[in-house]
């Protein structure tokens, strides 16, 4: 099984293995409210809802990006009462192109839990296709989830800036192009982006539809990064940038890492080398 499961599976399954909880990580940066009112209004059967900024995120600070991870403790504790041990097969979705549910994929993994998937397709889709939804909110056994921290899939700022100066690490960028190439920059403080990395727009991981491209498509997609020994990717603040992680994955490639301040830390510091394109 991949990292990737299809609405007919999901469908197939739901009601019928009680080891399955539903996440929706459904979450707008420009509403921090809607998210969880989409949720309440209709939502996949059983699904439980994950906010990125209370669930998935830190409390910012001066540096670490404006969505550090959360005190690892408490993350697990709202894992467990959301239902889930390491024992538990998790599938997350959202309705922005998986970009949300991607983040969450990849703390459970940071977390030591590698039973977890995404949904190939946004919510607007499942509910174009008439499959069920549901408007209660579900009555959840808590567990308990015990940590067992994965180290290597996170790339610390220091480590970032080792790479620099590393032909063997591939540094890239999830971010829009104009952003990327320094044209435009609406939120954080500096334009451009970290020296030598390459730009892979998070959003071109999926096809005309909005759904998640073929093993195939991926491979082609990352084909340049394959070979390298060591691949790190980040974004604005440290969450499409999981989206790139996760379709490496399906590629093939499992040796990627997250710098999760990304450029909105990178950034912060007035120090650290800038790139623009010309």
């Amino acid at each position: 099984m991949s990292n990737i499961v299809t609405a007919q599976w999901l469908e197939e399954h739901l009601g019928n293995d009680e080891n399955i909880r539903i996440a929706d990580c459904s979450f707008y940066l420009n509403d921090s409210q809607r998210g969880r009112q989409e949720y309440e209004e209709a939502h996949i059967p059983g699904a439980v809802y994950v906010d990125l900024e209370k669930d998935l995120s830190g409390e910012k600070d001066t540096y670490g990006g404006r969505h550090p991870l959360p005190d690892i403790d408490v993350f697990a504790e709202k894992l467990g009462k959301s239902g889930i041990d390491q024992h538990t097969k998790v599938v997350a979705y959202d309705n922005q192109g998986g970009m949300m549910a991607a983040r969450f994929w990849w703390m459970l993994r940071y977390v030591g839990h590698e039973d977890v998937y995404v949904l190939d397709r946004p919510f607007s889709h499942w509910r174009k296709e008439d499959r069920p939804v549901a408007t209660d909110i579900p009555s959840i056994e808590e567990k308990r989830f015990d940590v067992d921290i994965v180290p290597n899939l996170k790339a610390p700022l220091e480590e970032v800036k080792l790479a620099l100066h590393e032909d063997s690490v591939a540094l890239i960028d999830a971010r829009d192009y104009e952003r990327f190439a320094g044209k435009s920059e609406r939120i954080d403080r500096k334009a451009g982006h970290i020296p030598g990395a390459s730009h892979y727009f998070w959003k071109h991981v999926l096809d005309e539809e909005g759904r998640w491209k073929s093993q195939s498509s991926l491979q082609e997609h990352f084909r340049p990064l394959l070979d390298e020994k060591e691949v790190i990717s980040y974004c604005g603040s440290g969450v499409t940038a999981c989206v790139n992680i996760l379709g490496l994955q399906e590629a093939g490639y499992d040796n990627a890492r997250l710098y999760v301040g990304s450029w909105s830390d990178w950034s912060s510091y007035d120090d650290l080398p800038v790139e623009k394109e010309e």
